[in-house]
């Protein structure tokens, strides 16, 4: 299989994800502005998980950019990723209802940490597949400080919803905010490695 099949198909399952994200947006049922701000938690929830599943699209794209051949392992692991991202839309509406109740919101983080080590899988297995001398090894390098602090703020907001879910709400929005700006890493060496015309 070439990579832009892979490429397709994982951007159609995230633009599905994002479709069940945005169907489960339902309007007030008042007119008034109490009634619109009794949907805050819900709409709030969804933009977090909006831009959580456009994180994780734009830094796929980047990494497949880099690839050169697909294999079964990397099929799997890819799909391996998108199964933990298409429960996104599940854990954000039951996040969305039950905003203050700690099994939500530490189920949600569950996942999300899910999310994050299959993507780190995923990662993993094209950087063996393409060798040490690859462009994903090299924009990479030996640390990835992005990921691990990611990985080690999903872990304090599992724990920390216990205890007070506002807690663990301000860890999920700090890993958003540490990877809105995209990862430069991927796109400076592709774009630097490429052939001159």
């Amino acid at each position: 299989m070439n990579k832009e099949r892979l490429t397709a198909f994982s951007d159609g399952v995230i633009a599905i994800i994002i479709t069940i994200m945005v169907l489960d947006l339902h309007p007030p049922s008042g007119t008034q502005w109490a009634a619109l701000l009794g949907t805050l938690p819900t709409f709030l929830g969804y933009v977090l998980s909006f831009t959580y599943v456009a994180i994780y699209w734009n830094n796929h794209h980047h990494m497949l950019h880099t690839v050169r051949h697909v294999n079964g392992l990397i099929l799997w692991a890819n799909m391996h990723l998108l199964f933990w991202l298409s429960l996104t839309p599940f854990v954000t509406a039951w996040l969305g209802r039950n905003y203050q109740a700690p099994v939500p919101t530490a189920v949600y983080g569950g996942v999300m940490l899910l999310v994050a080590i299959a993507y780190f899988i995923l990662q993993s297995i094209i950087v063996r597949i393409e060798g040490p001398d690859s462009a994903l090894a090299a924009a990479i390098g030996r640390r990835d400080t992005k990921g691990r602090i990611s990985l080690a703020l999903y872990i304090v907001a599992i724990a920390a919803a216990f205890i007070d879910p506002a807690i663990s709400d301000a860890c999920f929005v700090v890993v958003a905010l540490i990877w809105f700006i995209p990862d430069r890493r991927i796109e400076r060496r592709v774009s630097n490695t490429a052939p001159r015309a």
